[in-house]
């Protein structure tokens, strides 16, 4: 009979093998296998042992044969590295180049972009100027808002009598006054700044462009000083000394009201791109206004009850028409002097 070879395949125990189970290798040969048979709550110090007790470092031995890779029948290349190599070995294309030298700045690659134009808005020395030109006109108006409403009255006002009226101020209106004075002025070197600008040229012998507007600010205070002083040397000789001191008062005043007059086109100017022409035009408005306020004043001091209509002329244009002239000369010499002719 014959005998039926039962299947040795079919009498092998069936193993059977977790869905999860993590692989099991007779000998790691990576550190990611020795993390694998870890349990999944392992914690660090104990994957590190695990790590270490499995893999044992060894020395690196370098290979001793000599290089190869250099054409046949010449001799091997030498290292850049020796300190006995010439010069003309370290020497090649790309020395200069900041890719082949990491500890030199290489700069930028491509082409430079447009930079952003220079801009008055965007000057931070300017606008400093400005705020604090504005933040200190509103404090001091805030705090002498009624010295400034009893000059208003006063300067339309003509008293019956000369002892009538005191005219007594305060320090802190005084300064006050003078503080008006020197925004006036600053506003003032502003203005004759962008005209500059715009009129005359952009590039001056200057080391900066703000010593342009600090030399047409100078000449704005030796202007009103100058002015002062003549006033002050000719209301002397012609008039009393109560009708000189109550005059240099008003031209004070008068000179304040200009600087407040004038803040808003500079505004304008610096933050909305107003035009030269309008700025001008603005401006001889303002100059006419005040100039006509100044020859109200002078009649009211010192010629009211004097017939004589020639004098109150040759006053005005001595000491009004001709230091003004005298100064938009000297302005526009300067602006040209300055500037750099190509």
């Amino acid at each position: 009979m014959l005998e039926i070879q039962n299947d040795s395949l079919a009498n092998e125990p069936i193993i059977e093998v977790e869905e999860n189970a993590a692989p099991k290798y007779s000998k790691p040969q990576h550190p990611y296998q020795v993390l694998r048979q870890l349990p999944k709550d392992a914690t660090p110090a104990q994957q590190d042992s695990a790590i270490q007790a499995t893999f044992q470092p060894k020395e690196i031995r370098y290979s001793q044969r000599p290089d190869t890779l250099h054409l046949p029948g010449h001799n091997a290349g030498k290292s850049i590295k020796d300190i006995n190599l010439p010069q003309y070995y370290r020497e090649s294309f790309f020395s200069t180049d900041s890719m082949f030298h990491p500890e030199l700045n290489g700069g930028r690659y491509g082409i430079a972009g447009d930079p952003i134009p220079y801009t008055l808005r965007g000057d931070s020395i300017i606008t400093l100027l400005l705020l604090v030109c504005f933040l200190v006109g509103l404090v001091s108006f805030s705090k002498s808002w009624r010295f400034i409403s009893r000059q208003a009255k006063l300067f339309f006002h003509t008293p019956s009598s000369r002892s009538s009226q005191a005219d007594s101020e305060t320090s802190v209106e005084l300064r006050f006054q003078f503080f008006l004075l020197l925004q006036t002025s600053l506003l003032l070197a502003l203005l004759q700044y962008f005209y500059a600008q715009q009129m005359i040229g952009t590039t001056f012998i200057l080391s900066s462009q703000y010593q342009l507007i600090e030399i047409f600010f100078g000449m704005n205070i030796g202007y009103f000083i100058i002015k002062g002083i003549l006033y002050h040397t000719v209301n002397s000789v012609f008039f009393n000394f109560r009708d000189s001191v109550k005059w240099l008062k008003s031209l004070l005043f008068i000179t304040g009201l200009e600087g407040v007059a004038l803040m808003p086109v500079v505004l304008l100017q610096v933050y909305f791109n107003l035009s030269m022409k309008n700025v001008v035009a603005y401006f001889i408005f303002i100059l006419i206004i005040v100039k006509i306020m100044t020859f109200y004043k002078s009649y009211q001091i010192f010629f009211r009850r004097k017939p004589a209509f020639l004098q109150i002329i040759l006053y005005f244009c001595a000491l009004e028409v001709v230091p003004l002239a005298a100064l938009g000369g000297t302005l526009v010499l300067i602006g040209n002097y300055l500037k750099i002719n190509y």
